[in-house]
């Protein structure tokens, strides 16, 4: 290894200095740079202007189940759980109608504020989601949804309920629900960008689910029957 000898201690002051000087002005000119803090506010704004939500078209449901069985293995949900699953009616004419449920994503859910610890949150893009780290299961969120579309889950001991397969959605890709339906009958997207979802919503007679709780929902039906809206 070796040693540097200067002539002087003014002649080390000088070459000290300009090496302060040159590290100064390198960090001068990384702090100037926006790209690192353009990139997270953009990725937030992006977030921001999401509003997920879907559409289910009832007529084209024939209760083949295919949504429920592939949302159970996508998640992992335990038997006796459940994050969708289809009901059953029968009309005064005597026909049966398939309707399928889950949670509503709602716009003012009520399972968010009775939670004591903020384990269930809604985020900026309007997922309602619970971090499973903070929630102690004492079940105030299960009461408050007047959908019944969460569950305590034995294995982990706290609420579980669908997160719209959030995990899928930052790879890109839809629901597990939505790609299984054989007949189409879900759709899935963005309310706040032009596409198959919104069109759908705005041209076509939708109706959510207990609309008179002022949850929001932001499941739309369409040819949703009365007996599946009590």
């Amino acid at each position: 290894m070796s040693t540097i000898k200067y002539k002087s201690w003014r002649g080390w002051l000088d070459i000290k200095r300009r090496e302060f000087l040159k590290a100064a002005a390198t960090t001068i000119v990384v702090a100037a740079t926006p790209i690192a803090v353009t990139s997270n506010a953009q990725s937030k704004d992006s977030r921001k202007r999401k509003r997920y939500a879907m559409y289910i078209d009832v007529s084209k449901c024939y209760g083949c189940m295919a949504c429920v069985v592939a949302c159970a293995g996508e998640n992992n949900v335990p038997i006796g759980g459940f994050r969708t699953w289809v009901e059953r009616h029968v009309k005064p004419d005597g026909s049966v109608i398939f309707v399928p449920k889950q949670c509503n994503h709602c716009e003012n859910a009520p399972c968010v504020h009775p939670c004591p610890t903020g384990a269930t949150f809604r985020r900026e893009d309007g997922l309602v989601l619970v971090d499973h780290d903070l929630c102690i299961g004492c079940g105030a969120c299960v009461e408050a949804c007047p959908y019944g579309a969460r569950y305590m889950n034995p294995v982990t001991g706290t609420v579980d309920k669908c997160t719209f397969c959030d995990h899928r959605l930052a790879k890109g890709l839809l629901p597990a629900c939505v790609e299984a339906c054989p007949t189409g009958a879900r759709v899935f997207g963005d309310l706040e960008e032009d596409g198959e979802l919104k069109e759908l919503v705005e041209s076509q007679p939708v109706e959510v689910l207990k609309s008179w709780t002022g949850a929001e929902p932001m499941i739309f039906y369409k040819g949703l029957p009365k007996e599946a809206n009590r």
